[in-house]
């Protein structure tokens, strides 16, 4: 075991791959020589070589189309959009091309290809490089859709995403790349905001896609999470004293529902948090989930908790993150109903 950043994390997950099966490949926008804008990549061109770590032109949707090809073709891309806000341009290639490959070829082709994608705020990068774009994602048949809240899960659900026979899109919240931005305002204040580091085998293992975590038991009420609001959450339940399960959903798409299921029937009450803007965020979903599985075991209403429906605010992201304040308040709510 190693002590790694989540960026650590995933570097690592691509050197072992790219160490152990050939078919594998890195590309897009200053992911070779540079190393990517967080660094991911650092030092993988000069150990691969640059037909196996390069750089490409700023255009999105040539990286995605291209890795299609790559894909049906029996190689194993693994592509960077360099922020999730990028993706627009590709996202018809993603959706109509990768997502359908293996349906639309009646199983000829498929299309193991990986786009890893910086989502979410807490860098100050304004309104294009701060968004949380999953549920545009979730939404689309044939695709996996995983978001990693720390470095031993990121490293396991890469590696099983580049393994996995169909497209994955790898969201990967930036906020904890490598611990709080310096710039934020609050940082010695909220200690939740990032867990820098943490233990990481060196070697190959993996972390089953489709597979959630109970990060904290409880009887009270479910909590359900992911990225870095499982960490808000995590701090934000050990100061108001309620009894709460805290989920980690890790992947979004297949949802983990068994596990929801059996928290929720448990508690008998669910708030769901993320940051992404709270009208038809990912968190509609999962109410109606809960609702649909659940109702009779549910002793309150579920509640949400997520940023704010208006164009990400540049100078007031710390005030549109859901924070300690608001969760309280909303398990508060759920306890007392």
């Amino acid at each position: 075991m190693a002590r790694m950043t989540m960026i650590e994390a995933l570097r690592s997950a691509m050197d072992v791959k790219l160490a152990g099966d050939p078919s594998v490949i890195l590309f897009g926008e200053d992911v070779g020589y540079f190393g990517g804008v967080f660094r991911c990549t650092s030092g993988l061109q000069a150990r691969y070589g640059e037909e196996r770590v390069f750089d490409t032109p700023i255009n999105e949707s040539a990286i995605v189309g291209l890795a299609v090809g790559m894909a049906a073709q029996g190689m194993r891309p693994c592509v960077e959009i360099q922020f999730a806000d990028y993706m627009y341009p590709a996202y018809d290639q993603i959706t109509q091309e990768a997502a359908r490959l293996r349906h639309r070829s009646n199983g000829q082709f498929t299309c193991p290809l990986v786009v890893r994608m910086p989502t979410g705020g807490g860098i100050f990068g304004g309104q294009t490089h701060s968004q949380s774009p999953e549920a545009l994602f979730t939404h689309v048949a044939g695709l996996k859709v995983v978001i990693p809240s720390n470095p031993y899960d990121a490293k396991g659900l890469l590696i099983a995403a580049i393994e996995d026979p169909d497209p994955v899109i790898f969201l990967e919240p930036k906020r904890i790349y490598n611990g709080p931005f310096s710039g934020n305002p609050h940082a010695k204040s909220m200690s939740w905001a990032a867990h820098p580091a943490g233990e990481v085998p060196e070697d190959h293992y993996s972390v089953p896609l489709g597979k959630a975590a109970i990060c904290r038991h409880g009887s009270d009420v479910t909590v359900l999470a992911y990225g870095t609001m499982v960490h808000v959450a995590q701090a934000t339940v050990d100061q108001t004293g309620i009894d709460a399960e805290i989920i980690d959903l890790r992947t979004l798409l297949p949802l983990d529902l068994a596990t929801v299921r059996a928290s929720v029937e448990k508690t008998g009450r669910c708030v769901v948090i993320h940051e992404a803007t709270r009208t038809s965020g990912f968190g509609a979903e999962l109410i109606a989930e809960v609702q649909e599985a659940c109702f009779w075991h549910l002793r309150a209403p579920v509640l949400r908790v997520a940023g704010w429906d208006a164009p990400y605010p540049h100078a007031l992201e710390w005030d549109y993150f859901p924070g300690p304040e608001r969760i309280a308040r909303a398990l508060k709510q759920v306890m007392e109903a």
